[in-house]
């Protein structure tokens, strides 16, 4: 009847296993696994799980993913590095034994229209800030220096008044040492041939402060995925030294509004490595 209708209880799954497998045992039959409980596969992660990592994960790059953030925003993104790989193939080299590889290297495509490979210039025994760029512009593909055009005085006058430093005081490179074509962004795998470079050098040096000028440095260096607008200002890290990615000054050159931010930012590093500037009051004082 319609009132006797009684929903049927929950099946016990792992009691009815057990008696199933009682029952082939008492019938002789072999390979009846001895566990009694069935083996759950753990359910799939939802797909609203929180973006962030736990603590003891924080900061390590997923390589279990088909894409890593640099692959995906079209740059190169580096694993940290065991300390016997940290050279490669250039450890135990020194900055002028690398300037002279570097002279005749051929390792992207870049190196068939340069005219001077451009690697490095200033302080060489702990400087307290590197600036690193890009690459080299027609300027400096001509004279083999960095940063000596339009962009190179601007960055002068930023050491020089800003800092109270001179360029010989620091350290100046660009990701890359040969001119990009018409001055264009350097493609990731001309990133990756020349990145080596960039890190022995880095390496060598032992700078304080790293100032990372643009968002292709900034990846180079950090991999950290987002444009230089979002990023400036805000402290990231390469193999425990403190990098502060900011404007590059031709974005400077063609976006005056953009200096207040950037002197900001030279500012946090002024601070981070001890750096004081004396202001003269209105009576030269």
């Amino acid at each position: 009847m319609a009132g006797d209708f009684q929903e049927p209880a929950q099946l016990d799954l792992p009691g009815l296993l057990d008696a199933l497998k009682q029952h082939l045992v008492a019938m002789g039959i072999e390979g009846v696994p001895r566990s009694t409980t069935p083996e759950m596969t753990p359910a799939a992660e939802p797909d609203t799980a929180p973006e962030t990592e736990p603590a003891a994960a924080a900061g390590r790059p997923h390589k279990e993913l088909a894409l890593s953030a640099g692959e995906i925003f079209g740059a190169v993104v580096h694993d940290e590095p065991k300390d016997s790989e940290a050279s490669g193939e250039y450890a135990g080299l020194g900055l002028d034994e690398m300037e002279k590889l570097a002279q005749g290297c051929r390792k992207c495509r870049l190196c068939e229209g340069r005219n001077k490979v451009v690697f490095g210039t200033g302080c060489k025994t702990n400087p307290p800030i590197v600036f690193v760029g890009e690459g080299p512009g027609a300027d400096e593909d001509r004279i083999g220096e960095p940063f000596v055009g339009k962009a190179g005085a601007l960055l002068t006058a930023a050491i020089t008044k800003g800092l109270g430093l001179r360029r010989e005081d620091v350290y100046i490179c660009n990701v890359v040492k040969c001119r990009p074509p018409g001055n264009r962004t350097p493609a990731p795998d001309e990133a990756k041939a020349c990145t080596p470079y960039l890190f022995r050098q880095l390496e060598l040096l032992q700078p304080k402060v790293i100032v990372a000028l643009g968002s292709p440095a900034q990846m180079a260096l950090c991999g950290e995925p987002g444009g230089i607008t979002r990023l400036r200002g805000k402290w990231l890290s390469w193999r425990g030294v403190r990098v502060m990615p900011t404007f590059h000054p031709a974005y400077l050159l063609r976006n005056p509004a953009a200096k207040r931010d950037f002197w900001e930012d030279l500012q946090a590093v002024m601070a981070e490595v001890g750096l004081v500037r004396k202001v003269k009051s209105e009576d030269g004082a």
